[in-house]
């Protein structure tokens, strides 16, 4: 499940984000959702999330349950 979907995104689920220093090489860190940073019901590049580590970055791709 991408992560351009706001209502698809919520604390304590296992993301896949690019950090803004990864951008341009697209790689990718995973981490669980603590805090939704993007307001709107819709982000092209993906919704903005704080993972509980405190690191920020979009939302690329959401974990299935148990992953």
């Amino acid at each position: 499940m991408s992560g351009k979907n706001r209502s698809d995104v919520r604390p304590g689920l296992t993301v896949d984000i690019v950090l803004k220093k990864d951008q341009r090489t697209g790689a990718l860190t995973r981490g669980v959702v603590k805090d939704l940073l993007t307001n709107s019901a819709f982000h092209p590049h993906g919704i903005k999330v704080r993972l509980t580590d405190g690191q920020v970055g979009r939302v690329q791709n959401i974990q299935a349950e148990g992953e």
